[in-house]
């Protein structure tokens, strides 16, 4: 009996999930979506990459094997989605050609190999917009990729930097989704060190915030309707201070402003994982954006659905994350757990 079957059996419903035991909670929390659970947000690496940008062999967690299925299958997870952290900005056209072509071919085969764990994203260097056109357009027709990730910026440049003009639109044409990472602020950099991991628990909000907002108030997404734009770790900070987008343009000068009002395009047009560790974080993010806008992400191999090592804080784990967050339909839940991202991934349920 798979454990779709197993939950039907029970005729107990969302009340009846609720009441299991963590464990059995997660062996049948599928059943809720009547589909796959589909985990947007998971690393992983290439073997042989490390050597061709002047570093040493690596093995460890981000290295796709019969481990992570393991760690798969204890979370609840039956889909990941594949991508590497933009590791390609630094190179040069040559090197990142090469880089790229293998990391993206290196997740194709794992994503062949796996009878239909994983799915994968392209790695692309998008410091060279014709480049990560060949690379997008590649990825997703030859290799089977189902999209593309990018980082909160390009070095020094913006994401709402004209030269990215023929990259929003290829990925439009594509229909394909794009995966927003954020990658660190080098000028932020001697502020945030010390304690607290700052660089991480700070900065890379803030990061997804300034790449989302270029991307709104650049007017990407207006001049591109279609793209489809999913970002990490629930969008950083730029929901949880959506009003302040609106106010900003609407009482001072700030240059064109766009077609709608910023915070409605957090409503309906940019998608978010589901990374923000308790039940008030999650519901504050659906409050300003929607159900239909929510993925899971676990962030995996990382450390953040590991158990704590503060036994104040209980231990994340997102599919239970999403089921346990009171006020949800079903269908909410449904469409969190994994329909949103079937939808977009264009998987058939």
């Amino acid at each position: 009996m798979n454990r779709r079957q197993f939950f039907r059996a029970g005729a107990g419903g969302l009340g009846a999930i609720l009441a299991m035991d963590a464990s059995t909670r997660k062996a049948a929390a599928a059943a809720v979506q009547n589909g796959p659970i589909i985990d947007f947000h998971s690393h992983c690496s290439i073997s042989g990459v490390a050597e061709m940008m002047g570093g040493s062999s690596q093995t460890g967690p981000t290295t796709i094997g019969p481990d992570r299925l393991v760690a798969m299958d204890e979370l609840g997870i039956d889909i990941e989605v594949l991508s590497i952290n933009p590791n390609l900005y630094g190179l040069d056209e040559t090197l990142a050609e090469r880089v790229g072509r293998v990391q993206n071919e290196g997740i194709a085969k794992i994503c062949a190999g796996y009878d239909g764990r994983f799915l994968g994203l392209a790695t692309l260097a998008l410091q060279y917009p014709d480049l990560a056109v060949e690379q997008l357009e590649e990825g997703v027709n030859e290799l089977g990729l189902r999209g593309g990730s990018i980082g909160s910026s390009v070095g020094s440049e913006q994401l709402g930097d004209p030269k990215f003009e023929p990259f929003w639109a290829k990925a439009e044409e594509l229909d394909v989704p794009l995966w927003l990472h954020p990658v660190g602020i080098p000028e932020l950099q001697p502020r945030l060190q010390g304690n607290g991991m700052l660089g991480n628990t700070i900065g890379n909000p803030v990061a997804t915030a300034i790449g989302l907002g270029h991307l709104i108030f650049e007017g990407v997404l207006d001049r591109y309707p279609g793209l489809k734009l999913v970002s990490a770790h629930g969008g950083g900070y730029l929901p949880a201070y959506a009003p302040r987008t609106d106010y900003g343009c609407g009482t001072r000068e700030c240059g064109p402003v766009p077609e709608r009002l910023p915070s409605e395009y957090i409503q309906d047009r940019l998608f978010f994982d589901s990374a923000v560790f308790t039940s008030e974080a999650l519901r504050h993010l659906i409050a300003v954006s929607s159900p239909s806008q929510i993925v899971i992400g676990t962030d995996y191999p990382f450390s953040w659905t590991f158990p704590t090592r503060d036994p104040r804080l209980p231990r994340f784990t997102p599919v239970e994350h999403i089921l346990e967050t009171p006020g949800l339909s079903d269908a909410d839940r449904a469409a969190m757990l994994g329909g949103n991202a079937a939808r977009l991934l264009k998987i058939p349920l």
